[in-house]
């Protein structure tokens, strides 16, 4: 496992990265993990702290509005269901109850060894620069689980290691995500057209919250004025666009205290804040506490 600049984990095997995690399972195929999550009382909770990895992972989540699970964007997710891709090198990090279930895939390009055009490119919602989330309806979720379940079975009885039939059918899958996809966008693009710049905006900020701490890094990103992204962000939200980069930074730096036993420095560093006194300062501005007086605070 490498380290990022910012000292975020960074995981190359896919096993390596369920053994920084309570799931027991692993994979014996390197380039393909079908993983189900399951509810129920004896679901351990846990955090999983920002990380990285090489990776490509697609995830079908059910009971999510009753949990505290997070997939970067807007803390604790307000939808029950979603979709949702992620393409390798994004940042993530997750809070994982008892009411969440579903499906996760994670796997690397040579377990599609039949397939011949570029990924990328064929498979868009794998964006290189931002996590793709969408919300489900509970019959596109039922709908969507019908096809999950269907490559999930012919993974699990798989009798090669290379779980070809799997593949193959997570390949349709695909194609038929793809379509649903460009549905969601373009639904998007008429109902609610205001939405579009805003959604890009807040995951580029999940992603690179560690790394880019100004609003004109983003702009650039998105390819606008800093100004116009500030004016916009204003205008449809009512906050101001960097205050939402502190939010996220917030958000996290919550987590770390409240959820992991690291110290205030590990948090600091791994915040990519310059030392603990830097830190402090910008914590106690948004909370009245320092980090320390939070984690005691929280745990009395």
């Amino acid at each position: 496992m490498g380290k990022t600049n910012s000292n975020i984990p960074f995981y190359d095997d896919i096993n390596e990265f369920f053994a920084s995690t309570p799931f027991a399972d692993r994979t014996i195929d390197p380039n393909l993990f079908c993983f189900r999550i399951n509810k129920g009382p004896d679901v351990q909770q846990f955090y999983k702290p920002p990380f990285r990895r090489s990776f490509y992972f697609m995830g079908l989540m059910n009971g999510v509005g009753q949990s505290r699970i997070k997939y970067d964007n807007e803390g604790a997710m307000e939808i029950n269901s979603f979709l949702v891709f992620q393409a390798p090198g994004l940042l993530s990090s997750f809070y994982r109850t008892p009411f969440a279930y579903g499906y996760f895939v994670y796997f690397k390009l040579p377990c599609f060894s039949f397939f011949r055009p570029d990924f990328n490119k064929e498979f868009p919602f794998f964006d290189v620069q931002q996590t793709q989330v969408f919300g489900l309806t509970q019959d596109k979720y039922k709908q969507l689980a019908t096809e999950f379940e269907d490559f999930f079975v012919a993974y699990e009885k798989a009798e090669d290691k290379q779980h070809s039939v799997a593949a193959l059918k997570m390949l349709a899958v695909l194609y038929q995500l793809k379509t649903f996809v460009q549905q969601s966008r373009q639904e998007d693009r008429i109902t609610r057209p205001e939405s579009v710049l805003l959604k890009q905006y807040v995951q580029l900020v999940n992603d690179n919250y560690i790394e880019k701490r100004t609003v004109a890094e983003y702009a650039a990103m998105l390819s606008i004025t800093p100004k116009y992204l500030s004016e916009y962000i204003k205008s449809n939200t009512g906050s101001n666009a960097l205050s939402m980069i502190h939010d996220r930074i917030m958000a996290e730096a919550k987590s770390l205290i409240l959820y992991t036993n690291m110290d205030i420095a590990e948090i600091c560093y791994q915040l990519n804040f310059s030392d603990p006194a830097n830190f402090s300062k910008f914590f106690r501005k948004y909370t009245g506490l320092t980090p320390l007086e939070f984690r005691h605070q929280q745990n009395r």
